[in-house]
């Protein structure tokens, strides 16, 4: 659930470019694995974006998120060794209770010189010393070198690819048109180490980690609904092995755009949501102090019948990517706990410290 994130980005990007023609998004067309896992070029943008919970020997708890974004500029590449028609975008961030509060890095560059590339037939994406890599046995490696901190991680996977919505295309809004193709690993099972942060401002060493981690996989070339503010989204791993995933887009008087939901049990059987059973109720707020942002950092989620408690691992997990997408949101490690069962997941909310202006195409 990121289009938004990069729609100033592709606003000043139409001025240069005129209208470029990107692909489309339509039903029918089935997510192929694991070819589909690869970067998907002539589509506007496209994102892998992992989140997860971690542990450490001591039994500390951490939340981590690491993002890759592609972007089709709609420019057409000259006689550089850099490719003008692609960028890549990364995020970074890690959430320590110890520390009190989220860090994050950025970064964003041209593809080119094999320094910014995300590549085809199989996930392989690197911004300088970022990197997120899919090995033939399926396990990704990541690797993120950032400022203040550090993610050394190996996610394997325990069950096969959750293919969000119709084969993998998933609706974002009430026209056709606004769609993503979408999948999601979730279960993957985390090993590696992690550099924390200090209050001091300076390093600390190393520490090994396990857990668990979401996945998410998504290319598009549409923006959202004209009447889009920003949305509520939830990927979570249940305690019993299954796997929700919902969302929220909200309109600007906070009424829902639209709204889905998938839960995977743990024997593999997926039930699809649509719009009328689908809620997120704020439960609590806070604000953030640097922004003065309000956010609903404690939700009621219900879908179906069922209702997930959630409540946030670290209140302050304020993201800040104003110098990359644009963006200013939370999106922060939280705990489930409710009639549906318990588990652990990330919550992201956007467009709370400013509606994101998204024109209609």
């Amino acid at each position: 659930m990121r289009v938004l994130l990069l729609a100033w980005l592709f606003s000043s990007l139409a001025a240069i470019a005129g209208e470029p023609a990107f692909a489309p998004v339509t039903p029918g067309h089935a997510i192929e694995w694991p070819k589909d896992s690869g970067a998907h070029s002539p589509y506007r943008t496209e994102w892998w974006y992992a989140t997860g919970w971690l542990e450490t020997p001591d039994h500390q708890p951490l939340g981590f998120q690491i993002t890759f974004f592609r972007s089709n500029t709609g420019q057409k590449q000259g006689a550089s060794a850099f490719d003008p028609s692609q960028l890549i975008i990364a995020h970074a961030a890690l959430s320590d209770p110890a520390f009190g509060r989220l860090v994050h890095d950025q970064n964003v560059a041209r593809q080119g010189f094999g320094l910014a590339y995300a590549k085809e037939g199989n996930t392989d994406v690197k911004l300088d010393a970022w990197r997120m890599t899919r090995a033939a046995d399926g396990s990704y490696a990541v690797v993120a070198d950032a400022a203040g901190f550090a993610l050394h991680l190996t996610f394997t996977p325990t069950q096969p690819p959750m293919i969000q919505g119709e084969q993998g295309y998933s609706r974002k809004g009430p026209s056709p048109e606004q769609a993503s193709y979408y999948y999601s690993e979730p279960q993957l099972k985390v090993t590696g180490s992690v550099t924390r942060p200090s209050a001091s401002g300076k390093t600390n060493a190393s520490v090994d980690v396990t857990g668990r981690a979401w996945l998410d996989h998504e290319w598009s070339s549409t923006l959202l609904s004209a009447d889009a503010a920003g949305w509520d989204w939830l990927g979570a791993n249940l305690d019993d092995g299954s796997a929700l995933m919902a969302f929220k887009v909200r309109a600007r008087d906070g009424h829902a755009v639209w709204a889905h939901a998938a839960l995977r049990d743990r024997d593999g059987r997926t039930r699809q949501f649509g719009p009328d059973d689908v809620a997120f109720t704020p439960e609590r707020r806070w604000r953030s102090p640097r922004t003065s942002t309000d956010y609903p950092v404690a939700m009621d989620v219900r879908v179906g019948g069922m209702h997930w408690r959630l409540n946030p691992l670290i209140d302050d997990q304020e993201l800040d990517s104003r110098d990359s997408t644009g963006a200013l949101y939370w999106e922060g490690a939280v705990t489930l706990s409710g009639d549906g069962g318990n588990g652990r997941g990330y919550l992201e909310l956007t467009g709370y410290a400013k509606t994101l202006e998204v024109e209609k195409r």
